[in-house]
């Protein structure tokens, strides 16, 4: 079974990230932040760009790509924290009217939480009494339901969610690394202590054996597969997010850079889907 991308695929990544990069930059962000509201604008260049559509068949009027494309295109949307419900969009396409075209937002109940839900115009799952609470990452807006919805420990919306994890690990590795060469400390860039080196080395390690989780679990669409990536990716993402505030210093810790974001939404994201402990026993049980 061969693994690398495809020319198309690398093509889809190369194409996504630009468009991101010319939408979505770091201006963007921060005024995502400062507003706190969906920009139903870039939604609906979203849908147009297929980001929704991907894996809805050409006949139904998608773009007929598999769950492989779909993890490199949310892998793209993760480096760059694009905020919103694009997991519970992307899978609704082709069942939830104008999903696919992003001229609607649909948030889903997943466990105890739902992301998103004043934005919403269909929200998936019993979201009877759900309360605002406060939401550590100020991109994700939640709201906790009273009676914690039970979600399968693996599936598409899983494996999307790890795939961002995945792009947010890439981006903070980078980040470190970039950091580390350019900051001067006692005549020399950091990078060259090898303390920092190590902290990047670690970073890299985990982010790539995330990546060939991710990426395998992709192509074989195993649901034990799944879980195991999603484990791996929650971790990359988690801790790559740490040691770029590490590599960082004091500097890691003002609102201004933007390691605590990737942290945070980190945090969040591995919320959702399977638990920790529900993968795991998914892992067990399979061996």
């Amino acid at each position: 079974m061969d693994f690398r991308l495809t020319d198309d695929q690398k093509a889809l990544k190369a194409g996504v990230r630009e468009l991101l990069a010319g939408r979505f930059d770091r201006d963007a962000l921060r005024a995502s932040v400062e507003r706190g509201t969906l920009d139903r604008a870039l939604w609906r260049e979203l849908g147009a760009a297929g980001f929704f559509a991907l894996r809805v068949p050409e006949a139904e009027g998608g773009v007929g790509l598999g769950l492989p494309e779909a993890v490199l295109v949310f892998e793209e949307a993760g480096r760059v924290l694009l905020p919103g419900p694009l997991v519970a969009t992307h899978v609704a396409a082709g069942v939830v009217e104008g999903a696919a075209e992003g001229e609607v937002v649909v948030a889903a109940a997943d466990g105890g939480l739902v992301e998103w839900l004043d934005e919403a115009d269909v929200v998936l799952g019993d979201v009877a009494g759900a309360v605002a609470v406060r939401s550590v990452d100020p991109l994700t807006p939640l709201h906790r339901v009273p009676a914690p919805v039970v979600v399968p420990t693996t599936g598409v919306a899983g494996l999307l969610t790890a795939a961002e994890q995945l792009g947010s690990a890439a981006r903070t590795t980078e980040t470190a690394v970039s950091y580390a060469r350019t900051r001067v400390q006692f005549g020399q860039a950091i990078g060259a202590f090898q303390a920092v080196k190590h902290l990047c080395a670690q970073m890299l390690v985990r982010t790539e054996v995330a990546r060939a989780a991710v990426y395998a679990a992709a192509v074989t669409g195993d649901p034990v597969e799944i879980a195991g990536a999603k484990l791996l990716a929650d971790e990359a993402a988690v801790d790559c997010a740490r040691d770029c505030l590490q590599v960082h210093g004091g500097m890691g810790f003002t609102w201004e850079a933007d390691v605590h974001l990737h942290l945070k939404r980190a945090w969040v994201r591995s919320r959702r889907g399977p638990s920790k402990a529900q993968a795991e026993e998914a892992e067990a049980a399979a061996l």
